[in-house]
């Protein structure tokens, strides 16, 4: 079983759109928050693995879920039904997500 949900490479392609990086500028702040995010050490920060059930799903990576955490912070989306909307439809927010969708009640 695996460890976590996985995204897909930001370099697939895809029909739509082509590359995701395509349409996300080199200054754009999503960029920061990725790299910013990539950067910390989630395990000495409080961050750990919970073991799912043998019949459940394996949870997202926490460090997927703190950038759309911290996205939504920025971009003063507070709702978590905003943030899963989000995450489907602004581009900028699959590319920091690797095109993962988490649920509301993730």
């Amino acid at each position: 079983m695996k460890r976590f949900i996985e995204g897909v490479a930001r370099s697939q392609s895809t029909l739509f759109p082509e590359h995701l990086d395509d349409y996300v500028a080199e200054d754009n702040p999503v960029r920061v928050v990725d790299a910013f995010v990539d950067q910390l050490d989630l395990f000495v920060l409080g961050f750990r693995r919970v073991a799912p059930h043998s019949t459940g799903r394996p949870g997202y990576h926490p460090s997927v879920l703190l950038k759309l955490y911290i996205y939504g912070y920025l971009n003063r989306v507070q709702s978590s039904r905003r943030l899963e909307r989000e995450a489907g439809r602004n581009v900028e927010v699959m590319w920091l997500m690797g095109r993962l969708a988490p649920d509301h009640k993730t």
